[in-house]
């Protein structure tokens, strides 16, 4: 499938950000209590232009209470997948939508009489003589935030497990020029020196998306300290072992986040 190829190469492609990212974008960022939100999942090059579909997923919407819930429409295209739901007319605050944890295909990689071959087909035999450079497998969750009335964080909270940006300034009350801050983690633990990649969204072909490439420090934090106005997507990677019974032994971790920045 298609997808499934796209997913896995998430992991060999891990800059620039137009390789193909995973993405949860609303329709639009203004929203209210009572009113019926709408979202794309896909894989695209450039954001928010859908290729390929982000299915095999479980999606899920937190509530500003932390409660988890599946969305009442998830209708799966040949592009991408559309979400809809409608917030509770009587539950203001700040809702997480998220595609799920989703894991793809197995990807490996073998060098053979100097030349090397990447296969996705479990099947296929690794040559008699071929050396093994690396097998791994896709996984990735792709999200947003979206707020009814005034922000609040009981969604906010850390999953505390696989790769995640964890908001320190909330993902609803951005501002151009105003500090932008997160903590990158894998498993609940700050991940140092790691690059997050910034990626405008842009839907016309009359200017280049903006794109910019920070690191988190020692403790994990990613800044921002100059942000511009805009729709953005923030992608972090990282690979880790994977548990026992894993399909392969390594996982390519991604985490994606669609968040928008206001005037001042």
């Amino acid at each position: 499938m298609r997808s499934t190829l796209l997913a896995a190469a998430l992991a060999v492609l891990a800059w620039p950000v137009a390789a193909h990212t995973p993405y949860l974008a609303p329709a639009d960022f203004n929203t209210r209590a009572g009113g019926t939100v709408t979202l794309d999942a896909a894989f695209a090059e450039a954001f928010f232009v859908p290729e390929a579909v982000f299915d095999d997923s479980e999606f899920a919407v937190i509530a500003p209470d932390g409660t988890q819930a599946t969305p009442e429409r998830v209708v799966p295209l040949r592009t991408r997948v559309v979400v809809e739901h409608t917030l509770p007319k009587d539950a203001k605050g700040t809702y997480r939508f998220s595609t799920g944890e989703r894991l793809g295909a197995v990807f490996r990689t073998w060098e053979v009489k100097g030349r090397k071959v990447t296969s996705r087909d479990a099947a296929e035999p690794v040559p008699k003589g071929a050396k093994l450079i690396s097998s791994f497998q896709s996984r990735i969750r792709a999200e947003t935030y979206l707020t009814a009335g005034m922000p609040d964080w009981g969604a906010l909270r850390a999953y505390d497990r696989g790769l995640e940006l964890v908001p320190l300034t909330h993902p609803n009350d951005l501002f151009a020029g105003e500090l932008i801050e997160f903590e990158l983690r894998f498993d609940g633990k700050p991940l140092a020196d790691s690059p997050v990649q910034l990626s405008e969204a842009v839907w016309t072909s009359d200017r280049k998306a903006r794109e910019i490439e920070l690191r988190s420090d020692g403790k994990g934090r990613v800044r921002w300290d100059q942000p511009a106005s805009g729709t953005w997507l923030a992608l972090a990677r990282y690979r880790s072992a994977a548990p026992a019974g894993a399909a392969a032994p390594e996982y390519s971790n991604s985490y994606s986040l669609v968040f928008h920045v206001l005037n001042p």
